[in-house]
């Protein structure tokens, strides 16, 4: 099971036709939404699938669960050492949990800068430069829900706030800074527009959107004759520090507890997360590569307009989601919470406090 986006499923389809010739063994492979994605239960999944596509801040519900395969227990130690030498930032590192590894990164994201040539004459370096561009319309951020939290973690990272995970809380009262200058952004309709969506608005010849300042980056928006519209990607603008603290994405692969044929599984999974496949297989088919052996090479950032390369740095300084049992529920809760308070121009440090009590209670 995997994401419904042909970042998230293309790649995926030419690894398992490219597995079968090697090996025999064919891989059949269903999605579902971003927003499923983002918020079903693994559990479920790891019941009816015996490889499964997550993201990092899941590990602690499922290494309770118990419903994955330890891969440190299935792939032998020299191969989880290549593809960790590989790892982008702390890609791999985020998919470890309570002496085990859960998964292995196959795509590698954070929140950067999307901007489009023509429109503006090139990525922003300083934030301080955004209010021209608000106030004129040609600026926005996705706020869908998790969204808006992923870029209220950025902007903390961005203003030099630290957040520390206490049993009390995540953010410190200067967070609120970070808070006032999400909600200067705030468009209206941006509430409503994952990444996704505020990609294909802005691939719209007629869109008058010149910057993201922070979006999960989608390779695919890069490449020739996706869309209209090329889009260009670059580090986040500075603000003070950076680019630092944007907010990890990206995806694993993991290995059911329940799958039919575990150790055939788990080598599927060795081999598309190693570093010639990311570079030679799933980069070229639409994919966002997790090993750096791709994010380096030549003929892949040509292809892209150099995605990788113009975005590197903000991956390497990005920050790990908390990723204990209960921080599912927690970014679900907080997303909608933050939204309201952006709505109704609610006082930020308020809004602050109460993520703080949402925070509390997942521990």
């Amino acid at each position: 099971m995997t994401w419904d986006h042909s970042r998230g499923h293309d790649p995926l389809v030419a690894a398992a036709s490219a597995w079968e010739a090697r090996t025999g063994q064919a891989i059949a492979w269903d999605r579902r939404s971003l927003q499923d994605f983002e918020s079903y239960p693994v559990e479920e999944l790891a019941r009816r699938y015996d490889l499964i596509v997550i993201d990092h801040p899941h590990v602690g519900q499922v290494a309770d669960s118990g419903c994955l395969l330890p891969l440190d227990e299935a792939i032998d130690a020299a191969t989880l050492a290549e593809i960790a030498g590989g790892s982008v930032g702390g890609s791999h590192a985020s998919y470890a949990w309570a002496g085990h590894q859960w998964a292995l990164p196959i795509d590698a994201a954070a929140q950067v800068q999307a901007w489009v040539p023509g429109r503006i004459a090139g990525p922003l370096t300083r934030w301080s430069d955004l209010a021209a561009l608000v106030a004129e319309g040609r600026a926005s951020l996705p706020l869908r829900p998790p969204h808006s939290l992923m870029s209220l973690f950025t902007l903390c990272g961005l203003a030099g706030i630290t957040l520390h995970d206490t049993d009390n809380g995540l953010f410190p009262a200067e967070a609120a800074r970070a808070h006032d200058l999400l909600a200067a952004l705030a468009d209206p309709a941006a509430f409503e527009m994952d990444p996704i969506a505020m990609f294909e608005a802005m691939a719209s010849p007629d869109s008058r959107l010149a910057i993201i300042p922070l979006i999960y980056g989608y390779v695919n928006y890069a490449l020739a004759g996706y869309r209209d519209t090329r889009i260009r990607f670059a580090d986040i603008p500075v603000l003070g520090h950076g680019p630092r603290g944007s907010a990890l994405g990206g995806t694993g692969i993991a290995v059911s507890a329940y799958a039919q044929d575990p150790a055939g599984a788990a080598a599927f999974a060795a081999w598309v997360a190693g570093g010639a496949a990311q570079r030679d297989l799933i980069a070229t088919h639409g994919g966002q590569a997790g090993h750096a052996d791709a994010w380096i090479d030549a003929s892949t950032n040509a292809a892209t307009h150099d995605f990788y390369r113009a975005t590197r740095a903000t991956l390497d300084n990005a920050w790990v989601r908390p990723r204990h049992a209960g921080y599912m529920d927690f970014q679900h809760a907080a997303s909608e919470r933050l939204n309201h308070g952006l709505r109704t121009g609610e006082d930020g440090a308020r809004v602050i406090a109460a993520l703080n009590q949402l925070y509390a209670a997942s521990k």
